[in-house]
């Protein structure tokens, strides 16, 4: 496990954008799979998106593809999430997670399953 620092969660009018960002420290195997998670209460986290450091593909939940875009800045251990378009239903705790790519089976995809480390969350709230 790593530690996972989130930031950038705040509240927003529906139309609007944020972005969210998650550094990581310690070995880089360690985070070298990273994704974002949502999770509202009384309902299970749902996995959003997930990108590799050395690849340029990364995967996307159907709920969020065409509005979310993931990145990361390996140069910071940063991944970032842009949110545009937010609707009231994203409104939610997100979580960063991170993993090695073999606890993930050699793929790097939004699902909740083999993710070692996770972040505090940060909350996200979208207005009408």
């Amino acid at each position: 496990q790593v530690p996972l620092v989130e930031s950038g969660g705040g509240s927003v009018q529906a139309g609007g954008s944020l972005r969210i960002s998650c550094t990581a420290s310690g070995n880089p195997r360690s985070f070298a799979c990273m994704g974002w998670f949502r999770q509202i209460p009384g309902k299970e986290r749902e996995g959003l998106a997930a990108i590799y450091w050395g690849s340029a593909t990364p995967y996307y939940a159907d709920s969020v593809n065409g509005r979310f875009i993931i990145s990361r800045d390996n140069s910071k251990n940063t991944v970032y999430l842009q949110m545009n378009n937010l609707k009231p239903e994203d409104t939610a705790m997100y979580y960063c997670a991170a993993t090695s790519l073999p606890s993930v089976g050699g793929l790097c995809r939004p699902v909740d399953v083999g993710y070692a480390s996770w972040g505090q969350g940060t909350q996200v709230t979208v207005s009408s």
